[in-house]
């Protein structure tokens, strides 16, 4: 041969597998998400100013992305999934859209907010679990007083690796109301009593609402008697009732107490994991990195990353909310736990 064999190769569309093999097949998992906390009480002064000096027009949702410091491009908070913390003021409308990004908000702070999905009213309150499931109609409208503002949570990190996104604007600003308001959550509250005349269907949950109450209730009704995880305390999911199973085939949501003192054992799994303090302060060690966290504030345990969390209160719960693509990993035969 007269030409260097690699380039010719190269030109060809092929490459040697010899030169690739230890980056193709790693001996574990390295993930490119680090372990990291947004503080909520130095982003909410940034969110109040770009709501007050940008329009509707300028920006149709006033959203900070919270993003991961090693996936800046494309953003994305874990791997897989995104979180970020969007605000709608008094009178302001954000306008209907879909997408098949898989989506849901919990809800931060404020009173008199609701979204509107595939044409069900779904009011907010602080500690309220909304789901907009993939490809369906939602906008929201605020007709309180004070600023709303709630943690997003999608997949679209995920849906776009996957070269499955797609997006539509509704062509008109705001849906109109084709159910009663709140009635999906009115019809599945009841524990496991489920309507019959529904037929079962769906890879989500047919509920718009896991209202705050309902969840204080679960608390309050089993966790002074249950031993709990040794890693995630008193910890719930959030349930599709047709299925048991996530409220969505991407993401799992779930909420967990941990008791004043709680001190976790460490743990490690090939899901991704971010969590939303709802109250209490504490601490998270990340691959040896000491997350501090207090109420409101986010933060995110990348895939195979070990870690252990610490309620530093003695005398107060603290209450953490959390996603995780686990329902994935699963579904693909590629989630694992450390076996030490």
């Amino acid at each position: 041969m007269t030409t260097d064999p690699y380039q010719a190769i190269k030109e060809l569309g092929a490459a040697p597998l010899w030169q690739y093999y230890g980056n193709l097949f790693p001996v574990e998992p390295q993930s490119a998400a680090v372990p990291y906390v947004w503080r909520y009480q130095d982003l909410r002064p940034y969110m109040l100013h770009f709501a007050e000096v940008l329009s509707l027009q300028e920006a149709e949702r006033r959203v900070l992305m919270l993003v991961n410091p090693g996936l800046q491009e494309p953003p994305a908070t874990v791997n897989s999934l995104y979180a970020g913390i969007q605000i709608i003021l008094p009178g302001e409308t954000a306008q209907a859209h879909r997408h098949t990004a898989s989506a849901f908000r919990f809800i931060i702070e404020g009173q008199g907010a609701y979204t509107t999905v595939n044409g069900e009213r779904v009011d907010m309150h602080p500690g309220d679990l909304l789901l907009t499931p993939g490809w369906h109609w939602h906008d929201h409208s605020h007709d309180g007083a004070g600023p709303m503002m709630w943690l997003d949570g999608l997949d679209y990190p995920l849906v776009n690796k996957l070269e499955a996104g797609f997006f539509e604007l509704l062509g008109q600003r705001m849906q109109g109301s084709t159910v009663p308001d709140n009635f999906s959550s009115r019809k599945f509250i009841h524990g496991r009593l489920s309507p019959r005349w529904d037929a079962p269907g769906g890879a989500h949950s047919p509920i718009g609402n896991y209202p705050w109450k309902e969840t204080e209730q679960a608390f309050s009704g089993i966790a002074d008697d249950a031993e709990g995880s040794h890693t995630e305390g008193i910890i719930l999911e959030y349930t599709n009732p047709w299925t048991g199973g996530s409220v969505m085939p991407t993401m799992s949501c779930r909420i967990s107490r941990l008791r004043p003192g709680f001190r976790g054992f460490a743990h490690q799994h090939t899901a991704s994991t971010i969590y939303h303090v709802v109250r209490g302060q504490g601490e998270s060690i990340v691959d040896g990195d000491r997350l501090t966290w207090a109420e409101h504030d986010t933060f995110c345990v990348p895939g195979w990353a070990r870690y252990e969390h610490t309620n530093l209160s003695m005398s107060q719960d603290a209450i953490l909310f959390s996603y995780t693509d686990e329902p994935v990993m699963r579904a693909l035969g590629l989630y694992r736990v450390a076996s030490n």
